[in-house]
Parts: structure tokens; sequence; C-alpha cells
């Protein structure tokens, strides 16, 4: 089969390889899509850990191809989707429904193989935990493949508290960034984004923000204090990796808001923080990754519902293109991009 297999910082390559065969509690599953993730351009760039040899790609989706002895509960043909964390099961955070946060964890696409090639076998422990998902009636997998990521934000939000009547503060207009927007606006929030590159400002108002600031020219805790009678935001959420980002976040939210952190940051990353800043204004600071597994369940159910992710996805491309689905990131161009395996979909 055809695969892109991660060789470290800053190559990829698209190489055959032999197609595996699931082992006992595992299942074969024939991909459909598989998108990009701003942590595979970190990986790539060096900035976060992945196995050299490894094929990449934790946001995937796609159909039964077998299944090794002792499975239940599948048939080959069925479309699903899952979550890519190969957890513990039995350390604290685990024992709470929190795999996510277990530190024993493993990620497909990171320490095992994940999405990137024609077929992927998933391990015994994601089965077991139920971290694999048969997709409602009607959902494409192309969608379906956006169920990893959609999570994530589905935490992020849930985290700060963003519900209806929400004003909310959306630092960075990347594919993350406008995930959040649009789950935001599901939710009944008014969403101001800050975003440097007028064309991803574009989609952020088409996706719906209230307002959009350029943070090159305007001083965005001045323009939230405009829209919200001086008070500032009721949250904000830091989808992009940068210090100066962070600064901003904490002067633009009102007294007894609450600022997450949601992009990785480059290692060793360092912010002079005035603690006086949080103590006075009751400030809270905090950060999500991944998801829980109900988290990825409600998520699931309101997926059909997202049509607007959709335009999240601006490129796709076959396996053997793989790389340009990287080069497409690492130079802006466009939002999200994934690959996809027609004769799936």
């Amino acid at each position: 089969m055809k695969a892109c297999v991660f060789r470290g910082p800053g190559e990829v390559d698209v190489v055959d390889v032999a197609a595996p065969e699931p082992g006992p509690g595992e299942l074969l599953l024939r991909v459909g899509a598989t998108g990009i993730c701003a942590s595979d351009i970190r990986v790539y760039r060096g900035e976060k850990f992945a196995k050299p040899g490894v094929i990449p790609g934790h946001e995937l989706a796609g159909v039964v191809a077998g299944l090794g002895n002792g499975v239940g509960g599948f048939e080959v043909g069925e479309r699903v989707a899952l979550c890519p964390i190969i957890a513990c099961g039995v350390c604290e955070f685990c024992r709470v429904g929190k795999r996510n946060r277990c530190p024993s964890r493993l990620t497909l696409g990171y320490d095992e193989d994940g999405g990137l090639g024609e077929y992927v076998v998933i391990p015994e422990p994601l089965l077991r935990f139920g971290h694999v998902f048969p997709l409602p009636a009607g959902l494409p997998l192309d969608l379906a493949s956006l169920l990893e990521p959609t999570s994530c934000v589905r935490n992020s939000l849930e985290l700060l508290g963003v519900g209806a009547g929400t004003t909310m503060l959306l630092i960075g207009g990347g594919p993350m960034g406008l995930l959040h927007l649009v789950l935001a606006r599901r939710l009944g929030a008014m969403v101001i984004a800050s975003e440097p590159d007028e064309e991803r400002r574009g989609w952020a108002r088409k996706l719906g923000a209230f307002s959009t600031i350029d943070p090159a020219t305007q001083d965005v805790a001045a323009v939230v204090k405009e829209h919200t009678n001086g008070a500032g935001a009721d949250v904000a959420v830091v989808s992009a990796g940068s210090v100066p980002a962070a600064a901003t976040a904490l002067n633009a939210v009102r007294r007894q808001g609450v600022v997450g952190l949601f992009a990785g940051f480059p290692p060793k990353s360092v912010y002079e923080l005035d603690p006086n800043t949080i103590h006075y204004n009751e400030i809270v600071l905090t950060g999500s990754q991944n998801a829980t597994i109900d988290q990825y369940r409600r998520t699931l159910e309101l997926l059909p519902r997202l049509g607007d992710l959709r335009q999240l996805v601006t490129h796709s491309f076959m396996i053997e293109d793989a790389p340009k689905a990287y080069e497409s990131r690492l130079e802006r161009d466009g939002l999200k991009s994934e690959v996809v395996f027609p004769d799936v979909l």
C-alpha cells in the first residue's frame, strides 16, 4: 500500500509499504480521509515529537476492512471515526473518564501508525475502551474525519464555559481558531476574532464573527472593550502559538474572565507575567488538549449539523501528493488540508 512516512523534522515522503494485518482484538481500517493538523506541522518543524518512521495522521475516518480474532461489535464495511488516544485504562485520569490526560498515553500518528496510508490497524485498546465510533447515517467520511479536532474544540469551549450570551475573543483565525468560531456561534456566543491575515479575517466574518480585528494595526484589548461597554470579553481563546497572543488575551478579558491556551507553543516559550493581573482581576488562566470520550460521543451527534465545517477544508490531496498537504499548511495557503481516498469516500 502507499503511505506517507515521517522520517524526521522537515522530511516526509510517500512510499510503498506492506499492508498491515489485524492481530487479536484489532481492527483493520480502510482509510477514507485524514486531516493534517497544526500539531502535524509542529512535528514537521521539530517542535513536537513523533517517532521517526511513523505514518502520521490522527484525524481520520474510514471503513472497516477486517477484524482480528475476538473483535465484536463491528462489521466489515461499517463506516467509523475514532479517538486516536491509546490510554493505559488504570491511572487516576483513566478511571474518571479523562483518558486524554493519561500520563502514559500514546497517540496514533505520533507513536503508532496513523491515517496517512491506505490502511491502518486500530490497536486493541482503542476498541476495548470504546474509542472507535460507528458513524451516523449520511455522515460522509471527509466530514467525519473532523471528529477529532472538533472534539478538541468542544473540550476547549466547555472548559471555558462558553454558552448563550458569552462574549468570546478568539485570537488566531487558522483552521482550529475558525473551528472554535463555528462551535461557539452554535452555542450562542458572540465572537470577536483577532487575526493579522486579511484572508483569514474574511473567513471569520463569513463564518459569523461579530467583529474582526487586525492586531498589526489595532489595539485588540481596546477594540474588545469598545464592544463590551468597557468590560472586556467574558472568555478568550488563544488559538495561535504566540506568547504575545497570550499576553493580549489576559489584557482583553473582563474581571473574573477566563483565558484558555488552546494552541501549542514553541519549545521553551517564556512569558513574563505580572501575577497581579490575575490576582486583582480574578482571571482564570487555563489550557486544554484533546478531549474526553464523552465529548467525542456528543460531538459525533452534533457533527452532521455542522455543515459550515466543510468550508474549513480548502485543500484535498491524494495519498501520492501527501507532502503537498504539509506544504499548503506551511505556506498558510488556504485553511485545512486533507488527504482523501476517493474510492473509499
